[in-house]
């Protein structure tokens, strides 16, 4: 029986938000540009939150958040959205390579974590496999933000772990006021010999029309490392499996062992080049806006190499060229009632296509993928501290994988999702409700030929709802509890994979017969803010039934479901499954003014996380990130800034049979920005070095951490300008 009826007379209770468009000002400068001096340690949590349904600060929302602008942006700013946010507190990064790495939040990553463009998703296939590149631009991003704990289901139920909204200026939102908006970015890296430039424009030609056009360009070589490739394990395996080799089969390219534990300095195969233009237009009128635009992005890049350490092993260098033609709209209408205040409407379609090339240049596999996506929202006006926001959001995704190497069968997602945010405030006290209903199709459009794959689909209906209350105890100090259900449809991954996956070096195998993957969670949160010190900090707890999740089995799982269409499984066997899971833990960030010394304002600053996850009666989930800490000392001036900073990984021993610990690390990294024609001129020079000491560093959440550490030393320096 179908549940949606149940919810026609009540309230939903789960939070769904307004997408990007909200909170933009007029001040808000152009993508590709370099705002003026960062913000002030001790103001931070003082930025207006654009991924919300209201304006309201980051200090006032519920649960833990992350802005990333000006400054910070230009001096955390890498090829990948994932490395650009990895000193955010809580967040990881997948680093499959330094050209595919995507967030990795609270221990989540994959189908729990939404990348958002402007509010509406890549529409790429990002969340099938870390080696697969999010089609999103962080060269040409204005802000950054972050969402954590049972806000970020704002998008949708797939978000439990959180949500990345990365927020440009395809689609103007302000006339620029002397008729024009221009900026851009140059940066050179020299641990990848890293080359990029962006450039924006905005240009009014009429009352109120706004026409835009931005590029951007990226090269990179392979990629400098500070020892190693491989790690000591997977060296001493190497070197094992060189004297144990025999002679090569004539015609067989033999594998040279000693060579692949011999290998350090540089990280063959990581080279990329990536080019991205977009135009876009929009009316702007004291009533509303309409706009739209279009975007291309190209890349090439090289995937590290899974190196052979066992005799019987393969190993290959592939490269991935992934191409995306996407269009988008918005538009927004303000009513002005006294009960509806404005209707949004964002939405946005993408063509997607990449293919996985052999070394002779030949395509292996191919993936294409296409996508839409659109939310239409109802926002009502403040009536006595009570406002709100509800409406429909559609999506849709048919996915085709093709190639001997095919893991999936073409498939098609529909889901449709109503939702409501109800939010009430009283004085220091302030209140949130909100729900979302879901029902997601997922067909597996299989020819009744293919005996490779399952054929036929499942429907789901989830019903997901939070609440939550803050209260200022004092005067900048606000205390919060949220409480969240959540019910997550399994994806046509999890449902429906059944074959071998170069990306993973694995042969997964799903199951058509999965159930709704439910949790329930508390979040307990911290929002002190002063003139002189501020302090944020959240604790979390979530409970799973039927998490779904991946596991080595006996390979005799994976030869029984490939049997019938006669392909041999020469890979570990990985089979989704389904029990109950808990995830707990702790991230907090502390900013202090010490001092203010000659016009320049010294600032320390200290943010650590921690995530503990498990699947019950079976051990720790794969992959999650040790206990961190990063700490920072930052002279800010009108024209100078400088800061230090240490960054320390701790051991992550907590892993399942078929991981292997990593080792502690700490980088120390150093950084100076420069406005050399004064605060008034919109011209920024940014130098940093980063990982001083060329630490060999490797991610736990990286699937390839035992065979691709993260960058060397790398000296950077970017130039942004804004006129």
């Amino acid at each position: 029986m179908t549940r949606f009826p149940l919810l026609a007379g009540a309230a939903l209770l789960f939070p769904l938000s307004a997408t990007a468009q909200t909170a933009q000002t007029a001040d808000t400068p152009a993508a590709g540009t370099t705002p003026p001096a960062a913000r002030p340690s001790s103001t931070r949590g003082g930025d207006i939150v654009v991924t919300a349904p209201f304006r309201q600060s980051e200090a006032d929302v519920l649960s833990g958040t992350s802005i990333v602008t000006g400054e910070e942006l230009q001096r955390s700013l890498r090829p990948t959205i994932g490395e650009t946010l990895a000193r955010q507190p809580g967040v990881s990064a997948t680093s499959f390579g330094p050209n595919a790495s995507r967030p990795v939040l609270r221990g989540f990553q994959g189908e729990r974590i939404r990348v958002l463009t402007d509010g509406i998703g890549s529409i790429d296939v990002s969340n099938t496999s870390v080696d697969h590149a999010v089609a999103i631009n962080p060269l040409i991003a204005e802000r950054v933000e972050v969402l954590r704990g049972p806000s970020a289901l704002l998008f949708g139920s797939s978000a439990v772990g959180g949500v990345v909204n990365v927020i440009d200026t395809r689609i103007p939102r302000t006339v620029p006021e002397n008729g024009y908006r221009l900026g851009g970015t140059a940066t050179y890296g020299s641990a990848a010999n890293e080359r990029s430039g962006s450039a924006a424009a905005d240009v009014a030609v009429g009352a109120g029309f706004v026409v835009h056009a931005d590029g951007s360009y990226l090269k990179t070589d392979d990629l400098e490392i500070g020892g190693f490739a491989l790690s000591r394990e997977q060296r001493a395996a190497s070197l094992a499996a060189a004297s144990a080799a025999q002679p090569a089969v004539p015609g067989e390219e033999a594998i040279d062992f000693a060579g692949n534990a011999a290998i350090r300095g540089r990280l063959p195969n990581t080279a990329s080049e990536t080019w991205n233009v977009g135009v876009g237009a929009a009316l702007i009128r004291d009533g509303g806006s309409l706009g739209v635009s279009y975007s291309r992005y190209d890349s090439l890049y090289g995937v590290p190499v899974r190196y052979a350490t066992q005799v019987g092993q393969e190993q290959e260098a592939p490269r991935i060229d992934l191409k995306q033609d996407r269009v988008d709209l918005r538009a927004e209408v303000a009513t002005g009632g006294n009960f509806l205040d404005r209707i949004r409407l964002r939405a946005g379609f993408a063509d997607y296509t990449h293919a996985e090339l052999e070394p002779d240049g030949e395509v292996g596999t191919t993936f294409m993928n296409q996508g839409l996506e659109g939310r239409l929202e109802f926002v009502q006006a403040n009536r006595g501290g009570w406002q709100g926001a509800s409406g429909v959001q559609v999506f849709n995704r048919r996915f085709d994988v093709e190639g001997d190497e095919a893991f999936l069968p073409r498939n098609e997602t529909s889901q449709v999702g109503l939702f409501t945010l109800q939010q009430y405030s009283a004085g220091p006290f302030r209140a949130e409700a909100g729900g979302r209903y879901e029902r997601t199709s997922v067909d597996a459009r299989t020819g009744l030929d293919d005996a490779r794959f399952f054929a036929g689909g499942r429907d789901f209906e989830a019903v997901s709802g939070s609440l939550g209350a803050s209260y200022e105890v004092a005067q900048g100090v606000r205390i919060g509890l949220n409480g969240s259900r959540t019910e997550r449809a399994p994806s046509a991954e999890e449902l429906f994979a059944n074959g071998p996956h170069a990306g993973t070096q694995s042969y997964e195998l799903g199951s058509p017969n999965f159930r709704l993957e439910k949790s329930w969670g508390l979040e307990a949160t911290l929002h002190a803010h002063r003139e002189a010190w501020s302090f944020d900090a959240a604790a979390y707890y979530n409970w799973f039934s039927n998490y779904i999740f991946e596991s080595q089995v006996d390979p005799g799982a994976c030869e029984a479901a490939a049997a019938p269409s006669g392909r041999e499984v020469d890979l570990p066997c990985f089979q989704y499954a389904q029990a109950d899971a808990r995830y707990y833990g702790l991230e907090a960030e502390a900013n202090v003014r010490l001092a203010t010394i000659g016009g320049y304002r010294i600032n320390a600053d200290l943010l650590g996380d921690w995530v503990h996850a498990k699947v019950v009666d079976r051990g720790p989930v794969p992959r999650i990130p040790p206990m961190r800490l990063l700490g920072g000392l930052e002279a800010q001036g009108d024209r100078i800034t400088a800061r230090a900073e240490v960054e320390h990984s701790f051991k992550q021993d907590r892993v399942t049979q078929f991981e292997t610990e990593t080792g502690a690390f700490t980088l120390v990294n150093a950084s100076v920005a420069l406005k050399p024609f004064g605060v008034d001129n919109g011209t920024t020079l940014t130098l940093s070095a980063n990982n001083i000491f060329d630490v060999n560093a490797r991610r736990h959440a990286s699937f390839l951490k035992d065979f691709a550490p993260l960058a060397g030393r790398d000296l950077r320096a970017t130039l942004g300008f804004r006129l």
